[in-house]
């Protein structure tokens, strides 16, 4: 469950720009305010990074800092992205562009595509695997099913690291990868799947990144058009980036600063896809000037949980654990980790199983318990005994809410009942809007009452009644609310992927988790060869075994059981032992050999512009003022009214002449550059530069509109006009 559908309360839009700060800590509101240059900020485990940028960003678009269209935010996954785009609606910054790196940049493919390559984008495929298969078979290479896959990801990874077949087998030994085959055999498969590709006119997801880059690199009229789209970039999860994914990152920055990167070394899990916290360790090397904030306090987990987080990382080496964060619990006491022994794998599932159905009897929401393990094929074994033990479950990474052919069939039910409620005589005798819902989904096949049992009928169930409890939710945030405003919310949840909960114990590996947390987390099959991984041989290799474990024990914010089997069958020899990740920290277990945190406590660090001295010479960033108008002392909110610094109908002292010359420069601007009048200047920036008419660029650069690239690139001409000199911007046949 993350922070966003926990709650699905219907909070109201902040009603200023002011309005979106409250209730941030200290260093969340340095993380919203800090709205211009490199800024970065190292943020542990539930300490509210979400909340921080996205308030971020509300905040520069509800002050009239950022536009809407100019911000893209990136992150790594739908449902993240679709997290972020919720919570930006309901802190009125709708229409900022929130995206996972692929979905960016194949848009961006998508349109410039006919204009730099010519002809349709090729198809993009969705699965790479029976394209290696029939590469394999080119190659007359005999591959088993898990070689396919194996081999399918060191593709992947070659092609994130931009390694190409010829240097494949260097690569892979400079990396440490346990390549499944001989090197020489995959760069031939790889080199084989290239070609297969090309023949058949398709494209992968890598291709889509790839591709994108080279067409920002080759074109440049291209490249110019998307840094004139997007001035500001937000990239959640920074420690995942791969080395292709930050190359397009700088190519959509070109040589501006306007960055904004989140992330925690310590949450570093998924280096096998080619991802590497060293962009995020070498930000402040490459932005000298960059803004640092850490966020440590932990709003997620018990003091208890959180401890036991602390010890884990305390033990850690590598460069990622020299810049542990220490979390500090902001949460009342809890109860200690529960360690638990068990004699075998089947008595492990049916024991957490057990006291899962202990603690829904007790009262606990099913949907705020998860049980994780280290790889999937653990999954059945909890999956038969929670059905056994009567409790529903689900499984994370299975088909997204809005996708669900339920949902979307409820969904188009409620828009009809919603356009043609008064013909229906299901409606007859229902007045409330929770009531009419409940009716209209009766027919789909929700009842008061579950169905016994699992499978896919509990689903279906489930589904439902998640969008019984998402309507009365909503009626009891929005008096008066009608059916055909509920429809119109499912609309704008379902663009934004925003899903409401879905009542069942999540069953989910470590990796699938990130991101996500419960009341109660039951981390099962702790022991070596599982966890750390029996394949994970390097110290580098072991260190992420650790985090992995890091992650899955702060998903926790109240309970946390781990356990593990001495053996894998009944009868079978107890030769397994808990993970060594446990020493110290479990009782009798020794004690820990821990070590100081480098990166310890939260706070802000101020960098050192390029050039300059040492980091006092830099002056603090000051905290932001409301705006006010320069007529009447009134705060603004309104954008357009920031821009002008006065409200709309305060009186003007715009120099109409000025104006006037401003307008018909701005056009033949536009005329040449091939783009609409208002991405030169909008009306609200030329009628403030008309009132103030500024002398030099210091006077023009305060006005809002007027940022670093445009100041550069239109400045003299601007402050030109304003002193009255005649034909500048004129075509020359004028």
């Amino acid at each position: 469950m993350t922070a966003a559908t926990h709650s699905t309360l219907f909070p109201q839009v902040p009603d200023s720009a002011d309005a979106v700060l409250e209730g941030l800590d200290p260093e969340q509101r340095e993380v919203a305010t800090a709205l211009r240059g490199p800024v970065c900020v190292l943020a542990g485990a539930g300490t509210g990074k979400t909340r921080a940028i996205t308030h971020r960003i509300a905040y520069g678009v509800r002050a009239g800092i950022l536009q809407p269209s100019s911000v893209l935010a990136v992150t790594f996954t739908n449902r993240a992205a679709g997290e972020m785009r919720g919570r930006l609606r309901q802190l009125g910054a709708a229409g900022v562009q929130a995206r996972t790196f692929h979905s960016a940049a194949l848009r961006q493919l998508q349109y410039f595509w006919p204009k730099a390559i010519g002809g349709s984008l090729p198809r993009l495929v969705d699965r790479k695997i029976q394209l290696v298969a029939d590469a394999a078979a080119a190659c007359r290479i005999r591959l088993e099913r898990s070689e396919l896959r194996d081999v399918t990801a060191e593709i992947e990874w070659s092609k994130v690291t931009q390694t190409v077949p010829a240097d494949y087998a260097l690569a892979a030994a400079k990396a440490g990868r346990e390549a499944p085959r001989d090197p020489a055999e995959i760069a031939q498969l790889y080199a084989a799947y290239e070609d297969i590709k090309r023949r058949r006119s398709v494209i992968d997801f890598e291709d889509v990144l790839l591709l994108t880059v080279a067409v920002l690199q080759d074109r440049q009229d291209v490249a110019e058009q998307v840094r004139a789209q997007y001035q500001h970039f937000v990239v959640d999860e920074y420690q995942d980036v791969s080395p292709l994914q930050q190359r397009l990152l700088e190519l959509w920055l070109g040589d501006r600063d306007d960055l904004c990167v989140v992330g925690d070394a310590s949450q570093t899990i998924y280096s096998f896809t080619g991802a590497t916290p060293d962009h995020l360790l070498d930000f402040r090397s490459r932005h000298p000037g960059a803004t640092v904030v850490k966020l440590v306090r932990d709003y997620r987990s018990t003091p208890q949980v959180v401890h036991l987080a602390n010890g884990l990382l305390a033990q850690a080496s590598g460069r990622a654990a020299d810049h542990r964060l220490e979390l500090v619990s902001q949460r009342p006491a809890g109860p200690e980790p529960v360690y638990t022994e068990y004699a075998d794998e089947p008595a492990e599932s049916e024991g957490a199983a057990r006291r899962i159905r202990e603690l829904v009897d007790a009262g606990v929401p099913a949907a705020e318990i998860a049980v994780l393990f280290r790889t999937n094929s653990q999954s059945e074994t909890y999956e038969q005994a929670l059905a056994d033990a009567g409790v529903p479950y689900q499984l994370r990474g299975a088909e997204r809410f809005f996708d669900r052919p339920e949902v979307r069939k409820a969904h188009s039910s409620l828009r009809a009942a919603a356009r043609f409620g008064g013909n229906d005589s299901l409606l007859d005798d229902v007045v409330d809007l929770p009531s009419q819902v409940r009716a209209v989904l009766s027919g789909e096949g929700w009842t008061t009452q579950p169905p016994a049992g699992s499978g896919a009928v509990r689903e279906r169930w489930e589904s439902l009644a998640a969008l019984v409890g998402l309507a009365q939710d909503f009626a009891a945030a929005r008096a008066g609310a009608t059916l055909s405003d509920l429809v119109r919310e499912l609309d704008e949840r379902a663009g934004a992927q925003h899903a409401p909960t879905v009542q069942g114990v999540t069953l989910a590996s470590l990796h699938s988790a990130k991101g996500l947390e419960w009341d109660v987390v039951f981390l099962v099959g702790v022991t070596e060869g599982m966890m750390p991984i029996a394949y994970a041989k390097t110290d580098e290799q072991i260190e992420e075994e650790r985090r992995l474990l890091y992650v899955g024990v702060t998903r926790a914010r109240e309970r946390l059981h781990l356990s593990w089997a001495l053996a894998r069958s009944p009868g079978g020899r107890a030769s397994r032992r808990p993970s060594r990740f446990l020493k110290g920290l479990r009782p009798g277990s020794g004690a820990a050999a821990g070590r100081t945190a480098a990166g310890g406590s939260g706070g802000v660090e101020r960098g050192v512009a390029r050039g300059g001295a040492a980091a006092a010479a830099v002056p603090r960033r000051t905290q932001r003022t409301p705006a006010r108008c320069r007529v009447c002392g009134r705060t603004l909110t309104d954008a357009g009214e920031m821009k002008l610094m006065r409200c709309e109908d305060c009186p003007s002292d715009m120099d109409e002449g000025v104006y006037e010359r401003l307008r018909e420069w701005r056009a033949v601007q536009a005329g040449r550059s091939g783009q609409p009048a208002f991405c030169v200047f909008t009306d609200k920036t030329l009628m403030a530069i008309a009132e103030s008419v500024p002398e030099d660029e210091r006077e023009l650069a305060r006005i809002p509109g007027v940022g670093t690239r445009k100041l550069n690139r239109y400045g003299a001409e601007v402050l030109a006009i304003c002193a009255g000199q005649d034909g500048v911007g004129r075509d020359d046949d004028d």
